[in-house]
């Protein structure tokens, strides 16, 4: 096995996901670098989940090779690399008490738990935690518990949760599922700006929707039946052509102002 890429933060070579006799994902080549942006997009069932469980540490690859943050996944504490990868998905969101304080909802990923106990946290930490809520709009909402939040308001926690640990790869998979169009519109935004934040780390953003992918994304991989259809920058790779292989329907495409849009040709 080849030595890891240190410029690589994911290393994904000739990577397969198999449960039973089904292949959920591969064979597979993908490559992310310091400081780029990526939108997975494709149709349910298309293997994105089951990418980013391999990207996050979740699962080992059934074949292949996969190297994450200079780490040889098989060959490496996954728990202690999981640390420096920040999460946001709805199987998380699932998983919170509703009774949690947003605040700790999101100073608990220093400990990679759920549902404060008896950890000890700094002002420093709570500090931080409160710094990254500001800053996604959702400073005010420290002091609620995280069963009274409208689905909106719990995707920009759990946003700031992934980045309290300072991750040098952020994953986020589906954030704007079941949001309203406001919603929608204010994650864009929010995700535009963390984007466009040269401190920002590296970000994969899984979606369903050209609609939702904020300007500042530089780079995107189309997949279908578990395989990529197209990779590679951006503009580049979301084409009418491209989606229309993708979804295996005609898409005509418009772009405005750094956003996408799509609707059946």
């Amino acid at each position: 096995m080849a030595a890891p890429d240190p410029d690589l933060l994911i290393d994904l070579a000739d990577v397969s996901l198999r449960r039973g006799a089904t292949t959920l994902l591969g064979p597979l080549d993908w490559q992310v670098e310091l400081d780029e942006r990526w939108v997975i997009l494709g149709p349910n069932g298309a293997g994105k989940t089951s990418l980013l469980r391999i990207a996050s540490a979740e699962v080992h690859p059934s074949s292949g090779s996969a190297h994450l943050l200079g780490e040889v996944l098989g060959q490496t504490d996954v728990f202690e690399l999981r640390t420096r990868i920040g999460l946001c998905s709805a199987a998380l969101a699932n998983r919170v008490p509703a009774e949690e304080l947003v605040s700790d909802v999101v100073v608990s990923a220093g400990y990679a738990v759920l549902g404060r106990w008896r950890e000890a946290y700094d002002r420093m930490d709570t500090g931080r935690a409160q710094e990254l809520l500001d800053t996604l709009g959702a400073g005010h909402l420290a002091a609620r518990s995280f069963g009274t939040l409208s689905e909106g308001e719990r995707k920009r926690v759990l946003i700031a949760r992934a980045l309290m640990t300072d991750p040098e790869l952020l994953l986020l998979d589906e954030p704007a599922a079941g949001l309203d169009l406001g919603g929608r519109e204010d994650l864009v935004f929010r995700l535009t700006e963390l984007a466009t934040d040269p401190d920002a780390p590296a970000t994969v953003l899984v979606t369903h929707h050209v609609e939702e992918i904020p300007p500042g994304f530089t780079h995107a991989l189309l997949l279908r039946e578990g395989q990529a259809v197209a990779q590679g920058l951006l503009e580049d790779v979301i084409t009418s052509e491209a989606l229309s292989e993708t979804f295996g329907t005609a898409i005509a495409l418009d772009q405005i102002d750094d956003r996408y849009f799509a609707r059946r040709a």
